[in-house]
């Protein structure tokens, strides 16, 4: 009964299950098609009863010279599911060949649908559509909005990205995507960030045995995603344009809010706007000297080496939060006047804060006008960079800038740091 095809690394069997009985107390009787390592169970609706199924032959017994009518009635019962059996055997060994015959990579997906007669086809498009919904119903949201850009700029280079199999995203295909980026005068960065997010879903297809490995476009030889990988200059401001900040007062509420708003970043080792928007009185503990912010940078948070960052409540912190809240409504829940709508979660949430991140912007750029700022773009990211490279030009070691900025690991930090300019070795080589 057993049908093996170990030289094609891939079998067919039908193990009986060990564990959820029925209510009857019988076992599951599964079809188990093994390829590459992987596995899938499809569920024939037949059950056996421990003693009356032979585990070495993947049979039903079948005993002869019964008497009792019962006993004659449950053995036709065997009998009739073992011709099953036979029927599923050859109808599993006729749609391989025929997988064969066609050269077809098949996967699992495939086979159980053609074991089914069905006609559907495993779609790249409706799976990537799966994977953002799981992302979003796991509150993945920032994972989530990634996977959307991606399928979004897909849609605008193909046309016709519903009706692509797994089997279509191959690396002439990929090729094709990323001269399409580059026609779209998109930088290195940003085509390595749809890149990678293409090959992520493809690699989980791959695990689920969804879509075939034989076409797969990425790796060695292949298409590298890392070779698109360009260090970009961090933006960071002088001295002087930070004090410039530190003590300006715009007459204009909205540009005063963001001024406000990227000291508190500066002041709390660079926070994130996504991070400070939802710190809440939750966040603020009592440790040892004096109160801290405690949070988990929502970027990496669901990391199982994710530590939380712990920041002293200095003055100048203490201050901000005073005049921000005097200033602005703020919501119960939160510490700064960042949200404005009570009750948002999901994806809801991260909609507004996105709303409240532009606004702040928009913010910012004008305030750099109104002080003078000329030779840098004034953003959100400048205030964390700033933060870095102010501890940096006071020899502050890499593995407390490290631990600061709640990087998962020292070399992320490495190469954040080393992409400042060459003002600190300049300053270093001098005493050459």
């Amino acid at each position: 009964m057993n049908l093996n095809y170990e030289s094609m690394s891939y079998s067919i069997r039908f193990p009986r299950r060990h564990d959820r009985p029925n209510k009857n107390g019988q076992y599951a009787v599964r079809l188990c098609v093994t390829k590459n390592s992987l596995r899938k169970y499809i569920s024939l609706g037949i059950f056996a009863d421990p003693e009356h199924w032979d585990e070495a032959n993947e049979i039903f017994k079948i005993y002869r010279n019964l008497k009792g009518e019962r006993q004659k009635a449950e053995n036709e019962q065997r009998k009739n599911d073992n011709a099953l059996l036979d029927k599923y055997k050859v109808r599993a060994r006729d749609i391989i060949a025929r997988f064969e015959i066609d050269g077809i990579d098949w996967t699992l997906s495939q086979f159980e649908d053609a074991f089914w007669n069905k006609t559907r086809q495993d779609k790249f498009e409706a799976y990537f559509e799966s994977v953002i919904n799981t992302l979003r119903e796991t509150n993945h949201l920032g994972n989530a909005q990634c996977h959307s850009d991606t399928l979004r700029i897909l849609r605008k280079y193909d046309r016709k990205l519903g009706e692509r199999l797994f089997s279509d995203i191959d690396l002439r295909y990929i090729r094709g995507f990323d001269k399409f980026l580059q026609k779209r005068r998109n930088r290195a960065n940003t085509r390595r960030y749809y890149m990678k997010t293409v090959r992520s879903v493809l690699n989980k297809a791959i695990a689920e045995g969804v879509a075939p490995q034989s076409t797969y476009p990425f790796g060695k030889g292949k298409y590298e995603v890392d070779s698109l990988k360009e260090v970009t200059a961090k933006r960071y401001l002088s001295p002087e344009y930070l004090d410039k900040i530190k003590n300006w007062h715009s007459d204009d509420p909205k540009i005063e809010y963001s001024r406000l708003l990227f000291l508190f970043s500066y002041y709390c080792y660079g926070i994130s706007f996504v991070d400070m928007a939802q710190l809440s009185a939750k966040n603020i503990k009592r440790i040892e000297d004096g109160d801290y912010i405690v949070y988990v940078r929502q970027k990496i948070r669901n990391l199982k080496e994710a530590k939380p960052i712990a920041i002293k409540i200095s003055p100048e912190i203490k201050e901000l939060i005073g005049t921000l809240r005097a200033s602005h409504y703020t919501l119960a829940e939160y510490l700064l006047p960042v949200i404005s709508s009570a009750d948002l979660s999901g994806e809801p949430l991260r909609k507004h804060i996105a709303a409240c991140y532009n606004r702040y912007q928009r913010g910012l750029f004008k305030l750099a006008k109104e002080i003078g700022i000329t030779d840098i773009r004034l953003t959100t990211y400048v205030s964390r960079h700033t933060f870095a490279m102010t501890l940096q030009r006071n020899s502050i070691p890499r593995e407390i800038i490290s631990q600061m900025m709640g990087h998962s690991d020292m070399q992320t930090t490495r190469v954040y740091l080393d992409s400042f300019d060459n003002t600190v070795i300049d300053e270093a080589a001098k005493v050459l």
